[in-house]
């Protein structure tokens, strides 16, 4: 089975999806799983992962709602308050929808790079684990110091890192980088989705030499079982069509053998988040 282990979904909204800005007008619409679904279709993927681009309960509700509604959404990353002093009863709640995997919270936004190291919001990492909930490490370079710290605290809890750290594909900066993600990729229980890459890259002017160093990188570090394909469509589609996405991955784990390119492709991504 080939999922897509990250894409979202929204009924867009100037003011709350006000990151959407203007020279990304092409996403600047709604996108529902009735847009998704023969966009999958024609690209051979089987099912996805729909991940939260809003930081709500309201978000993470709308998600379920249509992942209830469209089986070939497997699993949800949503979102829910983890510093919050209510946070275990939410997790109780959560515990009733079976397409709920996990949560994800905005870190690339927070503007104190070690956020994710407070004490407040490790609390409720640590509450994750019991029901066995995923997290999706969401950050950009500059914060990968506190994730190196992070990761350490959590040998137990299952990690991803989204869209490899955005690195830097526009410059060609790599060696600090490829430092923290090889430190992180020591601790077995992160995995590293590929994806988001060629939004990170000049939207106009990439071609797949753009991202083979990086994914050399990851490859090497975290090896073909902990890397997993994602398109992160609709928000790729400002610097590319959902094949050329999915081609880039494709294309560029040829060389390894069909069990290991299964693995990538979504034996990973279902055994990660549990989907069935």
């Amino acid at each position: 089975m080939i999922i897509d282990s990250h894409q979202h979904f929204w009924k867009y909204h100037p003011v709350k999806d006000a990151w959407i800005t203007d020279d990304m007008k092409v996403i600047q619409d709604d996108f529902l799983p009735h847009n998704l679904l023969p966009v999958l279709q024609q690209n051979g993927v089987d099912a996805c992962v729909a991940v939260q681009a809003d930081q709500s309960e309201e978000e993470t509700q709308f998600l379920l709602d249509l992942a209830a509604a469209h089986p070939f959404v497997k699993g949800v990353v949503g979102w829910v308050d983890l510093r919050a002093e209510n946070l275990e009863e939410r997790l109780q709640h959560y515990t009733q929808f079976k397409t709920l995997k996990g949560f994800r919270h905005i870190v690339q936004g927070e503007p104190d790079p070690a956020f994710l190291l407070k004490e407040g919001f490790c609390k409720g990492i640590r509450a994750l684990q019991p029901y066995n909930f995923t997290y999706d490490i969401l950050v950009y370079p500059i914060q990968l110091p506190a994730v190196e710290k992070f990761v350490q605290l959590f040998p137990q809890q299952k990690l991803v890192i989204d869209h490899m750290a955005k690195p830097y594909c526009k410059t060609g900066d790599i060696a600090v980088w490829e430092e923290s993600m090889r430190t992180i990729a020591a601790s077995s229980n992160v995995y590293c989705k590929i994806s988001g890459l060629v939004t990170e890259a000049d939207w106009q002017n990439w071609t797949a030499d753009t991202f083979k160093p990086y994914l050399d990188v990851v490859l090497e570090a975290y090896g073909p079982q902990r890397l997993m394909y994602g398109s992160d469509w609709p928000v790729c589609l400002v610097a590319g069509q959902y094949a050329e996405v999915k081609g880039l991955v494709t294309d560029y784990i040829s060389r390894l053998s069909k069990t290991e390119q299964a693995a990538i492709m979504g034996g990973n991504a279902a055994a990660f988040y549990d989907l069935v």
